[in-house]
């Protein structure tokens, strides 16, 4: 990430945190208006917490990988490194591919489009943001989606 680009999230974070309070047992519930500035607030804590994690473990497993050395003298020992450290170094993959949907999400809880499903513009469940804050389709839209791609791939 960029020095601006962080500069620009931890002024948009700090506008936000300034503009709408909530303690740490705030939980989004269908009582309250939908994609209220309290559930905008939770999601994009949320969505930042979970971005800041993924950041701190991939430092931890780049301070490890400049620390270990591949140079183990026996070649078995030598090849189950390697083959750890290519699954660790996919799963880095896999997680920096999970920060880019992180930050699409956090720009639209910034465009005031978070928690609305791209295709239909139906809310998306509170349940599936809670479990999947990255969430840019209700489960009916994604489940359709993934039923035309299977049909895509077989033909």
């Amino acid at each position: 990430m960029t020095d601006v680009t962080a500069k620009t999230n931890d002024r948009a974070e700090q506008a936000s945190a300034d503009n709408v309070m909530l303690d740490n047992s705030y939980r989004p519930t269908a009582d309250e208006p939908f994609m209220c500035d309290r559930q905008q607030e939770y999601f994009r804590r949320k969505l930042i917490e979970w971005k800041e994690s993924i950041l701190r473990e991939a430092k931890e497993v780049l301070t490890q990988l400049k620390n270990d050395s591949l140079r183990e003298p026996d070649i078995a020992d030598r090849a189950s490194s390697e083959t750890d450290w290519s699954i660790e170094l996919r799963t880095r993959d896999r997680q920096r591919k999970l920060i880019s949907k992180i930050e699409s999400a956090l720009r639209r809880i910034d465009e005031g489009e978070y928690g609305f499903c791209e295709v239909t513009g139906e809310p998306i469940s509170l349940a599936r943001l809670e479990a999947r804050p990255i969430a840019t389709m209700t489960v009916e839209a994604q489940e359709r989606h993934e039923r035309q791609e299977k049909v895509s791939r077989d033909e």
